[in-house]
């Protein structure tokens, strides 16, 4: 079997398992369907049997500069309202072309990006 069938997880260190719990339950809405191996580990099902698995590593949490994990959704503008209404700031990164609310419309799609209390990317595009 090559990688290309295998299905494939976003992964990401937080300093704090409780916390992280807090943001990716409460502020997300995502719920956890897996404590992973010795139960150190969340792992949150999402659409079409993939998942996020956040693991305590203070020491590398939110040290990565790329994007974690992005999720495609059906309206972006409505999934930003939802997440806005809990608290979530959407980024806007200089030079990268994007509108006010932190959109780069790129043609053939829009994405927007935020971050855990660590400082990991997340994007949304739809």
């Amino acid at each position: 079997m090559s990688l290309s069938e295998c299905r494939v997880a976003a992964v990401a260190a937080v300093s704090d398992l409780e916390q992280a719990r807090s943001f990716f339950e409460g502020s997300l809405g995502l719920s956890a369907v897996d404590s992973g191996a010795g139960g150190h580990e969340i792992v949150y099902g999402c659409g079409s049997e993939t998942g996020l698995m956040v693991y305590p590593s203070p020491e590398n949490a939110g040290k990565g500069t790329a994007t974690v994990a992005c999720w495609a959704v059906q309206d972006l503008d409505a999934e930003m309202a939802t997440l806005k209404a809990k608290g979530i700031e959407f980024e806007i990164y200089e030079g990268f072309g994007q509108d006010e609310n932190g959109v780069l419309d790129m043609g053939e799609g829009r994405v927007a990006w935020f971050t855990d209390p660590d400082g990991n990317t997340f994007a949304l595009a739809g």
